[in-house]
């Protein structure tokens, strides 16, 4: 009977201890999650650059070829397609979309020439070929070449499975958030 008394009395409290540990924990990675979000911090699960976390800084001056950028795709066709294939995932931009991480390769007033790969003012851009079909064997509809018009950018990646520039031309340079800067990242 005593050891039933002394058993029945321990369980309880490990139980109850257990259980205000757990809650603890899981404030504690929820506080952490909501100071990353408003400190800027993502996390990108998509091969298009290095997986991991990445911040989004400020920028303080116009965006230039070379930049790699946080962007929200703009809200058409085009963009609500790509979310249904799958290529864009739900997130915090108009219509839904996730920000995308991609390298500026051409700003207003640059020319693009879209052929079965990019080149930007003749320059063959590495990593740019195009594909007619994703992995589902879906076609695939690429950009136009031509001049990238003032308040538009042009995106890339040199991931050959990229949804980028290549395949819906440029974007507006308003959706761009800020600079990616990789803070614990890992390529594949």
């Amino acid at each position: 009977m005593i050891m039933m008394m002394l058993g029945g009395g321990t369980m309880p409290r490990q139980r109850s201890s257990a259980l205000v540990t757990l809650f603890v924990a899981a404030g504690l990675l929820g506080v952490f999650f909501a100071a990353g979000w408003i400190g800027g911090l993502r996390i990108n699960t998509t091969p298009s650059e290095p997986l991991g976390l990445w911040r989004i800084v400020p920028l303080n001056r116009s965006v230039l070829p070379g930049d790699t950028v946080f962007v929200c795709p703009p809200d058409h066709a085009a963009m609500r397609e790509a979310r249904q294939r799958g290529y864009l995932r739900t997130g915090i931009c108009s219509g839904g979309f996730a920000p995308l991480i991609k390298t500026v390769i051409a700003v207003a007033g640059q020319r693009v020439d879209v052929t079965d790969r990019v080149a930007i003012d003749g320059v063959p851009i590495p990593g740019s070929r195009i594909m007619e079909k994703d992995g589902q064997r879906r076609s695939l509809r690429h950009g136009q070449s031509g001049m990238v018009r003032a308040g538009e950018v042009y995106l890339h990646s040199d991931f050959i499975g990229s949804w980028d520039s290549r395949y819906f031309g440029p974007v507006p340079v308003s959706g761009v958030l800020g600079l990616a800067q990789e803070v614990l990242t890992y390529a594949p």
